[in-house]
């Protein structure tokens, strides 16, 4: 029996949080879904991006941690997140790009046509035309026909693939689907959103986290039932895995992969409507229990966003 169905979320630390949002709200077209803070580091945002509700497999989230330098490229890092956009998009999304003054490269993966580009902070992103995703994505204005669904995958740099490839394939639920060069790609269960995981075999140096860097990536499990059971495989092989953690949208566990990449296992529910209604998501601040009573702090020190 598989647990894990592809992707969940994706975090990355940003710089200034209003930048940030313009990028992703404006730019790329993604309703900006949740406003909240880091459960660790509360006088800083936590900003979520997604679909129209944020469903696993689409939810883009940042630590806006600006006074950190920017993060150096490596080994043992997400060095690239990947959106699917509709076929014949890529030609829509160049001029769109371009006339925000982003620069982008056009490119083939497996196949597909990708455009690739970094967001303000230097985060790599790229634009996947994936005629068999069939989801509605969230179609702002000025974005119909061209809005990104969600993730495709993500591309993971690594000195050694193999260790991280045992990982997935052998406790994870995916499975070897492909190989191009230095890449290797792994996929999720047929039928899974958000899909594939790439490897790349890569002799850099090893990454630095800052801005522009991915903090973590997350895989998505039905319930905490099928959450326990993974994490039981996970202790049984020797990880280091966290208890399950309520972060009020999902439960978390986290474990750090043999790449170094910090990886997380999140619940698909109870999901981003739990505390607001799907028609004003990411229209109030919303902090997490422990937090409560800072709000009227926080409201103080963290920067207003529009």
């Amino acid at each position: 029996m598989t647990q894990v169905q592809g992707l969940h979320h994706v975090t990355a630390i940003s710089g200034p949080p209003q930048a940030n949002l313009t990028f992703y709200r404006d730019v790329l077209g993604m309703r900006f879904v949740k406003k909240t803070v880091n459960f660790d580091d509360p006088s800083v945002y936590h900003l979520y991006y997604g679909d129209e509700i944020g469903r696993p497999g689409s939810a883009l989230t940042f630590f806006p941690w600006a006074q950190l330098p920017r993060g150096r490229r490596g080994v043992g890092e997400v060095s690239e997140t990947q959106f699917a956009v509709p076929a014949g998009s890529l030609e829509w999304w160049a001029q769109h790009l371009e006339s925000a003054g982003v620069t982008s490269e056009r490119s083939v993966r497996f196949d597909a046509p990708l455009l690739r580009f970094v967001d303000p902070d230097g985060l790599g992103l790229a634009l996947v035309e994936a005629p068999d995703d069939q989801r509605p994505g969230w179609s702002a204005p000025g974005f119909d026909g061209v809005a990104i669904r969600g993730f495709h995958g993500v591309t993971l740099e690594l000195g050694d693939v193999a260790p991280t490839a045992a990982l997935l394939t052998g406790l994870m639920d995916y499975e070897a689907a492909d190989r191009e060069g230095s890449l290797e790609r792994l996929s999720a269960p047929a039928g899974s959103a958000a899909r594939f995981v790439d490897l790349n075999a890569s002799s850099d140096a090893p990454a630095s986290q800052g801005v522009g860097s991915v903090h973590h990536v997350a895989f998505a499990v039905a319930d905490r039932a099928a959450q326990l059971a993974v994490r039981e495989r996970l202790l049984d092989a020797g990880f280091a895995v966290t208890p399950p953690i309520d972060r009020d949208y999902f439960h978390a566990i986290y474990f750090r992969s043999p790449g170094g990449v910090l990886f997380e296992v999140a619940t698909n529910e109870p999901g981003f409507t739990v505390d607001e209604p799907a028609e004003t998501l990411g229209s109030e601040l919303k902090l997490p229990k422990q937090h409560a009573h800072l709000r009227a702090r926080l409201e103080h020190v963290l920067p207003e966003l529009v």
